[in-house]
């Protein structure tokens, strides 16, 4: 069977970074604000008091302390709570193309390609800007790759899924390389006002260049020697933003049409879903978890990456073998554990065997086992 690679990531970080006492100032103003609007409804107990928020609180709960978003002045105005992002002529590029061509770019260079080597763009992301054009499609005209692009949306998960379907299709010749793209913009879709969930997310944008191992020219490849992947129905993380809420104006403005999820539940149901899917995976190629030198797991929460390293490893993890970028980036979505991967990969040996892992809203869960090798 033809081998595949991953020959080189990249990474397009936010200027801007917003702290947690930043945002729980913000947050905090807000809730002032609507306790003292509403107090007479307080009193008489038609209207729910607001709690507010704190930094202990977040970092006990996520393991996160700052994030980095597009836009931090509308993030944090209280009058507004939402990045403000202004809507671009159809003739400029898109601001979700843009930093994804920026991490391509990265990634290029890490390969060691050009664009007249890349034959196939996938945009895999939790957070697409639009129905159509496939932001895919623009990511490739801006680099001037001939070829084809499509977008993909399997929430968190969309970065491993793509990197299966970018292996398939190279594996297969339909295409030499493929670019699998990552940008997410998750400040857009975040409820800033909803303590439990204020803090989670952050934006960034992520590539991995798919290709022939006999092809790659750079150095520090990774071979990928299998791909699992997962999904079962829950609802328990949903976003019921779509083009079908017009049909429907009485929803319209509801908290639903933003980021919501039961944190509890998912924590409970994701943790044995994924470490079994990690298990599972490893036997299948013959592998055992102490093969495994390093995991490059989602980025969503600090409790459940440890739980998950436990029930895999039967021990607790060490940074090195389960690296975090969550304190610094949050909750990225579908790049996460790209992120990971990218920062912490350099230092392992040629035959070192890792892990990328993402899991999330579907439920959903990818398990892609690779294996350094120069």
């Amino acid at each position: 069977m033809t081998e595949i690679v991953i020959s080189g990531t990249g990474l397009y970080t936010p200027p801007n970074s917003i702290t947690n006492e930043e945002l729980v100032e913000s947050f905090n103003a807000y809730v002032r604000k609507f306790n003292e609007e509403n107090k007479s409804g307080i009193e008489d107990g038609s209207v729910e008091a607001l709690q507010e928020s704190s930094v202990p609180f977040i970092e006990k709960a996520s393991g996160i302390k700052a994030r980095y978003v597009i836009d931090k002045e509308g993030v944090l105005d209280v009058d507004r709570m939402v990045p403000d992002i202004p809507e671009r002529p159809n003739d400029q590029v898109s601001i979700l193309a843009e930093i994804a061509v920026n991490s391509a770019r990265d990634a290029l260079r890490a390969a060691d390609r050009t664009s007249d080597d890349i034959d196939g763009v996938i945009v895999a992301c939790s957070n697409l800007q639009r129905a159509y054009p496939a932001i895919a499609i623009e990511v490739q005209r801006e680099l001037g790759i001939n070829g084809f692009g499509f977008d993909m949306n399997v929430a968190c998960s969309s970065a491993t899924f793509g990197i299966q379907a970018a292996a398939d299709m190279v594996r297969a010749d339909n295409a030499r390389a493929i670019l699998v793209v990552n940008p997410e913009i998750c400040s857009g879709h975040l409820n800033f006002r909803d303590r439990d969930s204020h803090f989670i997310f952050g934006d960034v944008s992520t590539t991995s260049v798919i290709e022939k191992k006999e092809a790659c020219q750079s150095q520090g490849a990774f071979e990928i020697l299998g791909t699992k992947l997962i999904t079962q129905f829950s609802n328990n993380i949903r976003n019921n933003f779509g083009f079908l809420n017009r049909a429907a104006p009485e929803g319209i403005g509801h908290k639903d049409k933003l980021f919501v999820q039961e944190g509890r539940k998912v924590f409970k149901e994701v943790v044995p879903l994924v470490a079994d899917l990690i298990l599972t995976h490893l036997s299948e190629l013959d592998l055992s978890a102490g093969d495994v030198k390093r995991m490059w797991l989602h980025q969503a929460n600090q409790g459940m990456n440890d739980f998950i390293s436990r029930k895999v490893l039967g021990r607790d993890a060490d940074p090195r073998e389960a690296p975090v970028i969550l304190d610094e980036y949050a909750n990225t979505s579908s790049a996460g554990s790209i992120i990971a991967f990218h920062k912490y990969k350099d230092d392992l040996a040629a035959g070192d065997l890792g892990l990328i892992c993402s899991f999330g809203a579907g439920y959903s869960a990818g398990s892609v086992i690779v294996r350094k090798i120069s």
